[in-house]
């Protein structure tokens, strides 16, 4: 935690932890609903392309595409929270990554998202869409989340507001992401439980600091 800058309003520096906290929570709880809803209405590689999929399917995946405009905002609000708990003394390079990497995997996420709709579609080449959302999810969103993962673990660990058994977490859960993201089914929700515990991580260290010392 970065010391409270003069001027600022009593409690400010703390905020930033709750909103960081609360936004990878939301995020991580979307994002893991939304992949499970698709994983199993729409198993990877499972029928052909002619076989239609069932209403309890359709359903399904309705829901996971309307979950995740939302996840994307949390993910949007943890990012502008985390950059602002890092504050001034984050490296700019890592920060550039940092900001580049999850703005990429926002876009991929929503992309998979507009392509695993075209199943919704009648008369559409439903198998096309299933496995382009799921490339474009697996192979590229997945890897730009490892980028993030390691950018903010870096950041979190040189300013020392990540202790060394969570920054190392992150290093390797990017690694999970990077390496066995695209041929190890459900590795995704390997970044919203990422997500999850730095989150409550950042809650609990700010709760902390909150507290009067005796």
């Amino acid at each position: 935690m970065r010391p409270e800058a003069p001027g600022t309003a009593p409690g400010q520096s703390l905020r930033t932890p709750r909103a960081a906290g609360l936004a990878g929570i939301l995020f991580a709880a979307l994002m893991a609903a939304a992949i499970v809803l698709a994983r199993i209405a729409l198993p990877e590689g499972g029928g052909a392309a002619e076989v239609e999929i069932t209403s309890g399917q359709r359903d399904a995946v309705t829901t996971a595409l309307e979950l995740v405009p939302f996840a994307g905002i949390a993910f949007l609000w943890f990012m502008g929270a985390l950059r602002e708990h890092s504050g001034e003394a984050e490296d700019r390079f890592v920060a550039t990554v940092f900001l580049g990497s999850g703005l990429v995997f926002v876009a991929s996420l929503f992309g998979a998202a507009a392509a695993a709709g075209t199943v919704l579609d009648v008369g559409q080449p439903q198998e096309f869409g299933r496995h382009f959302a799921y490339n474009l999810l697996t192979t590229y969103g997945m890897r730009m989340a490892a980028v993030f993962v390691f950018a903010t673990s870096t950041i979190g660990r040189r300013i020392g507001v990540f202790p060394r058994p969570l920054a190392l977490a992150g290093y390797l859960a990017g690694l999970v992401l990077l390496v066995a993201g695209s041929s190890l089914p459900w590795s995704e929700l390997v970044f919203p439980a990422w997500a999850l515990v730095v989150s409550l991580y950042i809650l609990r260290s700010g709760r902390a600091r909150s507290r009067p010392a005796p």
